[in-house]
């Protein structure tokens, strides 16, 4: 009866997180955000974003696991010049998670959705990671809605066999069923999540106590697991299709890759750049 008791009480917290609604966005959430945050609806879909500057419109695309907190330096040095809009993708941050299958085309429809609901007919896209893999998508799929694209650190043909990122690469790999990786998040999250971070952030100093801590909070939102672990099992999705097509962007496309980037090693961006007619690398 002991360890039974036990099980229970470990495992009560990830049956009610499992169990609960996606609460509205937290009032603490502003303070650690450090902008205040817009929601627009998106078929039936709570969107959280930020909205700064003026001008010509950028959007700006997290990656797997992110959130719209990654592009807050990016955001301040762009507003200047540029309407800078930065979203969390259904499923993650603060947005809501849907019981969908997050596949490509469904992603692709929710940004579409998403530039439709602010009244944006066409932008520049920046997306990183994953999030570049969507802004591939989206070029390809609506090319009349794309200005020109901008892709950090993604996405690649083959993306398991080039990731080199171990905390990363045993994310998008693993096959734990979802309650373990609930269980591992309650226990140990804090320190995966500054782990991580300090995998794919070269710049350890940017990782300050606030950064690590709306990370953590993020990672820790009702439904965020079961969504992250469903889009990245999507992988195969893209590799049948989007992938495929990289060679057709024909918008003008800036790469970006960091000499030291411990996720995708460098030779992946130029592969990358070769793969697109005209594209530049930085």
């Amino acid at each position: 009866m002991f360890p039974q008791r036990w099980c229970v009480l470990l495992l009560l917290p990830i049956l009610l997180g499992a169990c609960a609604a996606p609460p509205e966005i937290p009032p603490w959430f502003d303070g650690l955000q450090r902008q205040p945050v817009h929601t627009v609806t998106v078929n039936g879909t709570r969107i959280a974003y930020l909205d700064a500057g003026g001008g010509q419109p950028v959007i700006l695309v997290h990656g797997f696991g992110g959130s719209m907190w990654q592009w807050e330096y990016q955001q301040a040095a762009l507003a200047s010049h540029y309407r800078v809009i930065t979203l969390d993708l259904p499923g993650s941050g603060l947005s809501d998670k849907p019981d969908i299958a997050y596949t490509p085309d469904e992603m692709i429809a929710f940004l579409r959705g998403f530039m439709d609901a602010l009244g944006i007919q066409k932008t520049a896209l920046i997306g990183n990671s994953m999030g570049a893999g969507l802004v591939i998508g989206m070029t390809l799929a609506h090319p009349d809605r794309v200005d020109r694209l901008v892709l950090i650190s993604g996405l690649p043909k083959g993306v398991r066999e080039k990731l080199t990122g171990p905390l990363i690469k045993r994310a998008v790999e693993t096959s734990a069923p979802v309650w373990l990786i609930r269980l591992g998040n309650w226990l140990a999250g804090r320190w995966v999540t500054k782990d991580v971070l300090q995998e794919i952030v070269y710049d350890h100093s940017r990782l300050t106590p606030a950064v690590i801590e709306r990370s953590y909070q993020n990672r820790r939102r009702p439904g965020l697991i079961p969504a992250a672990m469903t889009s990245v099992r999507t992988l195969p999705l893209w590799e049948q299709g989007f992938a495929l097509k990289i060679g057709e962007i024909s918008r003008p496309t800036l790469i970006i890759w960091g000499e030291q980037d411990k996720v995708f090693p460098p030779e992946v961006g130029h592969e990358l750049q070769r793969s697109i007619k005209g594209a530049s690398i930085a």
